[in-house]
């Protein structure tokens, strides 16, 4: 999951940005609301850490920016505000959660892969199609209640498919969304993690989970067992 981080303490910003590459984010970093803003608009990201105290452009003014500009990846903001009109302010300007400073960094960790989650329709942390469970939390894989043993990078791979089961999923958003910037686009790293995939959870190819389009892309084939999130559910049992 591709995250945008901004944040203008530097030893915060510092040690959440080597937390969250350490369990498997990648991150783009910014120290002021202006380098934030031009960076949200001009990546795909999963999700956003924005602190609203911060220079150049405000968090508040950067949120309802990147709103405007038609952004729609959930937004975790952080304060040290103790005042609930801020908090208030920022969910109306379009944040989806927030953090108040200090906290802990298991937290912020919590509530960003529940926003992953939510945004793309999954509401329980476990995710599941057909015989192959990924836990989130846990970060193991299991197909028919068989541990499989994935590397970190065949892990991000397969929680990005299984997060977008069914849709058709392009290697350059693929890329984009599970490594850093400095990553080598034209190798064959990817397909060589697809098809490392394919022999860890098919090994019989039985139940052929991961579907290449030629051409365009890759689909998670299996159908998913958890119900699409319901947004309106959600707004009544809040």
């Amino acid at each position: 999951m591709r995250v945008l981080l901004v944040e203008d303490e530097a030893p915060l910003r510092e040690t959440l940005a080597a937390r969250l590459k350490r369990d498997g984010f990648a991150v783009d970093a910014a120290g002021d609301g202006e380098e934030g803003l031009y960076l949200g608009r001009e990546v795909p990201f999963d999700v956003a850490i924005i602190d609203l105290g911060l220079p150049k452009l405000s968090g508040m003014d950067l949120v309802k920016q990147l709103r405007e500009a038609g952004q729609r990846y959930p937004i975790l903001i952080l304060t040290a505000r103790s005042s609930w009109q801020d908090k208030v302010q920022g969910l109306k300007n379009g944040a989806d959660d927030y953090l108040v400073k200090p906290f802990h960094v298991e937290e912020l960790l919590a509530r960003l892969n529940a926003l992953v989650r939510r945004a793309s329709g999954w509401s329980r942390p476990t995710l599941e199609c057909g015989p192959v469970v990924l836990d989130t939390t846990a970060q193991t894989v299991a197909v028919n209640g068989s541990t499989v043993d994935l590397t970190s990078y065949e892990y991000k791979v397969l929680e990005y498919l299984m997060l977008h089961a069914g849709e058709l999923v392009s290697k350059a958003d693929l890329t984009e969304h599970i490594y850093q910037q400095d990553f080598d686009r034209d190798s064959n790293v990817l397909e060589v993690f697809i098809g490392r995939l394919r022999r860890k959870l098919d090994p019989d190819n039985t139940i052929k989970p991961i579907e290449t389009v030629r051409g365009r892309g890759y689909r998670f084939a299996l159908e998913r067992s958890d119900n699409p999130v319901d947004d309106n559910a959600q707004a009544q049992n809040a």
